[in-house]
């Protein structure tokens, strides 16, 4: 059993004797030791204290060191960014946003993300070198062997752009690029839903996207636009045309740009999916049934894919997520009437409740992943070993 394996064991925050794991891996307890020596040099374990003695001296403890490095998660949405500096067990040690259109291209919004590294770092008084990794959250399609986005439709620019290799030019750490959504739904279930093996996220925002999760592995298909819910035709869009350049595409009719195109053929003032939301929360009445119509259209292509995949929470989350229980009510009415009895005999459709926070908490939680997987810790030992 390597280093890494070890280390896995320690990873569950509980300390553990050098005994314990002798006897949980099946290790001689020198071969162990050996492990645990590798493992403090690293910085990674640390002493915890002594357990209750049997007689004698008592067994030390040993169990992960938090702080012994950062990382850096950042949500990058349409037309914001977002960046939080993490220890390793995900405690946010602080966070930095700014108002910002992906549509102003990879140089200018990656610069961004540059400059929030180091500007989290400063005020936190962490060292580049503690520095351990990046998770970043894009808007668009993502080549997970890569990190390139492809084909995005809302990223002019972005198109198979090299975003590690622009971050890894100022800090040479592992740089993991995922979709927003996905990064969301591991967000939302590290932090709110461990327990459940089989989630979907649904973001409806400025698009609308869906991050998979099904027996505790994100799915992202074989070019990484699995859940693209916005871009799958719906009865009521007919020949509308989306900005992906087909027409009747959900997006077209239930994401923030189209209600608020629809509250304005209505006469009232609506510039996007943010006045929406307000619109909604001050009673408007015709806010709120474009708001529930936006539901039911969701609720369509959620009926479908609850037939598919069968999971046992829908989470609902994104910028419109806040309009609250009309949203939820137009996806639910559908789901529930159009779904397989035995597919949703024990659904539950929720709104997110890490809400805007779960892009940043999932891009820091790939990036704590990558750090602390078996595969990593196995090459700093090592490297450390050698050295």
């Amino acid at each position: 059993m390597r280093t890494g394996d070890v280390f896995e064991l320690l990873r569950d925050g509980r300390p553990w004797t050098r005994a314990e794991l002798a006897e949980t891996t099946g290790l001689a307890r020198s071969t162990v030791a050996a492990r645990i020596d590798v493992l403090m040099r690293l910085g990674l374990v640390a002493p915890f204290g002594g357990a209750p003695s049997t007689g004698g001296r008592p067994p030390a403890l040993f169990a992960l060191n938090p702080a012994a490095r950062v990382v850096v998660g950042v949500d990058v949405g349409a037309t914001h960014a977002r960046a939080v500096l993490a220890d390793l067990s995900g405690e946010l040690l602080g966070e930095v946003g700014e108002r910002l259109d992906v549509a102003e291209g990879p140089a200018v919004v990656l610069g961004w993300v540059v400059d929030a590294v180091r500007l989290l770092l400063r005020r936190t008084q962490r060292r580049t070198s503690e520095l351990a990794a990046i998770g970043v959250g894009l808007p668009g399609p993502v080549e997970h062997s890569t990190g390139r986005p492809i084909n995005p439709p809302i990223m002019p620019g972005w198109d198979r752009y090299d975003v590690p290799g622009h971050i890894q030019r100022h800090y040479a750490v592992p740089v993991l690029i995922d979709n927003d959504v996905n990064v969301m739904a591991l967000g939302e279930r590290r932090v709110h839903l461990a327990d459940v093996d089989d989630l979907v996220l649904i973001k409806v925002a400025t698009g609308i996207g869906a991050g998979i999760v099904s027996g505790g592995q994100l799915q992202r298909g074989a070019q990484g636009t699995a859940g693209d819910l916005g871009h799958v035709r719906v009865p009521r869009a007919g020949d509308v045309q989306c900005r992906c350049g087909n027409l009747g595409c959900l997006e077209a009719v239930a994401a923030g740009p189209a209600l608020a195109t629809a509250l304005r053929a209505r006469g009232i003032e609506a510039r996007n999916g943010q006045d929406v939301v307000g619109l909604v929360r001050s009673g408007d009445a015709d806010a709120i049934a474009v708001v529930r119509q936006a539901g039911r259209d969701i609720g369509d292509v959620v009926a479908t894919m609850v037939n598919l995949i069968n999971p046992s929470v829908v989470v609902i989350g994104g910028q419109l997520a806040a309009s609250g229980e009309h949203l939820l009510a137009g996806i639910r009415e559908v789901v529930y009437s159009r779904s397989l009895p035995l597919a949703t005999e024990h659904l539950s459709i929720v709104p997110s409740r890490a809400g805007g926070e779960a892009g940043v908490l999932g891009a820091a939680a790939i990036a704590i992943e990558h750090v602390l997987s078996p595969e990593a810790i196995e090459a700093a030992s090592v490297a450390i070993t050698a050295s």
